[in-house]
């Protein structure tokens, strides 16, 4: 695995860095440009635990030898501090190994973090303009590079140790951060289907699979051929009752609703080991006894919604394996 550290300045990148390497990582970079971790050796102390402020790293003469050698032993785990070049990402985004994160914190705390580790007196209006260069510079802006991180973490406390216990919650290496479980991608191609929604209530996506193969999508919103309910085509949904109420004077289709009209009982049932339904909300009591009369041997959800009690029921009378999805965390905040 290969992570890459971008952030803004002191924001704590280079804890972050010496945390990996405290998991094994090994720190890398290309001789002649800043890593942003101190050379010389010392000590410094908060909360009582004594870190060392330097760290050893492995230098490369350019990128290309970097990613080559990372690229041959890339089940070790290397970490990259201080990414702040497009071009530098634009590579690494290409292997299938890599995992991007980026840090950032509250300006008045990045800026006395610096006075303090760089003893210089320097003004924050000074600060802030450096800050800019850097962040919305046109020809290589920080901002574009922090924004395409898998994982952002907002490093707003002084406790090395606390970042470090935040840290270690993430699980950062995790395999399936760099390819997706079946779950993990099924459920994305789900939300994905969400945002063809036009119900004007609630965006749902739903992918029904059989044996790992997408067998039909579906989202909700009005049946084919009539006006779209964000257009007015259900009256129901645009006077905003609550949820699951007048739901007999809905226009909508569900997102299950949808994809089981989609594929049909024979597409569905045939396979081995049954056929599994991934919606991004928990399925109505109504799609719920529809699942079951289609064969579908599984129900996996992200999101709770109002009816879960009576599905629960009528999923567990069926058979039908029901369960919440749980992705991994993109993000903390200390």
């Amino acid at each position: 695995m290969l992570i890459g550290i971008s952030g803004t300045t002191s924001s704590g990148k280079t804890e972050v860095a010496r945390y990996l390497t405290f998991q094994g990582f090994t720190l890398i970079g290309i001789k002649g440009e800043s890593n942003g971790v101190t050379t010389k050796s010392s000590d410094i102390e908060t909360d009582g635990n004594i870190y060392t402020s330097s760290m050893e790293y492995q230098q490369f003469e350019s990128l290309n030898e970097l990613v080559d050698y990372v690229t041959l032993n890339w089940r070790s785990n290397f970490v990259f501090n201080n990414l702040d070049q497009i071009e530098t990402l634009n590579i690494f985004q290409k292997r299938p190994f890599f995992l991007h994160i980026s840090v950032d914190a509250p300006m008045n705390l990045r800026y006395q973090r610096y006075k303090a580790k760089n003893q210089i007196d320097i003004t924050l209006e000074q600060f802030l303009q450096e800050n800019d260069k850097k962040l919305f510079c046109n020809e290589n802006p920080l901002i574009e590079i922090n924004n395409q991180a898998n994982i952002k973490i907002i490093n707003t406390s002084n406790s090395i140790k606390n970042l470090f216990i935040k840290l270690s919650e993430l699980n950062l290496i995790d395999l399936s951060r760099l390819r997706p479980s079946w779950d993990s991608y099924f459920m994305r191609l789900a939300d994905l289907a969400a945002l063809r929604s036009n119900c004007m209530k609630r965006r749902v996506g739903c992918v029904i699979v059989r044996g790992n193969t997408v067998v039909a999508t579906g989202y909700n919103g009005t049946p084919r051929h009539l006006t779209n309910c964000n257009e007015g085509g259900c009256d129901r949904c645009n006077k905003g009752q609550g949820s699951g109420a007048a739901l007999s004077t809905c226009l909508c289709l569900h997102a299950e609703e949808n994809a089981l009209l989609e594929s049909g009982r024979d597409r569905i049932n045939g396979h081995k080991d049954g056929s599994t339904l991934y919606c991004n909300t928990c399925p109505c009591l109504t799609c719920s006894i529809k699942i079951v009369q289609s064969g579908i041997t599984e129900v996996v959800y992200a999101q709770s919604y109002s009816m879960d009690e009576a599905t629960h029921r009528v999923m567990s009378e069926a058979g039908i394996v029901l369960r919440q999805f749980s992705p991994a965390k993109d993000g903390i905040f200390i």
